[in-house]
């Protein structure tokens, strides 16, 4: 039996990664812990339809064609309508050091690393989500807490 979310409106999660399998792979995770989810392969289309969208959070990777994750960023933070999106960074690269900071510095509000867990993914998003309703910026029959986060069977 899997985790079973109780809310009636499921949070949009939107995927930016131009890598199909980890796009798919995440996808399919939050949908089954009771996410909606939309994915694009690049920063351009993340940004067309974070503004036709608006979802509740956005997990982007850096380095993608057309437009990157960094531009893509910057792009969402600098619009009125997308500005309170929040951004999880996950990405490959392995200069955490030097990289983390600079994605918070440009809008982020976490870093992934990858590879990683579905499930951590999952619990990060789930945070993120928590400390935007604590603000008000989620309505009640959209908690974050209606979702639970854990292994499915």
């Amino acid at each position: 039996m899997g985790d079973q979310p109780t809310s009636e409106t499921p949070l949009l999660i939107l995927i930016a990664d131009d890598n199909v399998d980890t796009r798919e792979m995440y996808a399919l995770y939050l949908t089954t812990v009771g996410y909606r989810v939309e994915t694009a392969e690049d920063g351009h289309e993340a940004i067309l339809k974070a503004r036709a969208m608006h979802p509740d959070l956005i997990v982007m990777d850096l380095q993608m064609p057309k437009l990157d994750g960094w531009a893509a960023i910057r792009e969402l933070q600098g619009r009125a309508m997308t500005a309170a999106i929040p951004v999880i960074v996950l990405t490959g690269h392995d200069f955490k050091a030097f990289l983390k900071p600079a994605a918070l510095a440009v809008g982020a509000v976490s870093y992934v690393m990858k590879p990683c867990l579905p499930e951590q993914l999952a619990r990060e998003i789930k945070a993120r989500l928590a400390a935007r309703r604590s603000r008000g910026q989620l309505p009640a029959d959209r908690a974050p807490s209606a979702v639970r986060v854990g292994r499915t069977q």
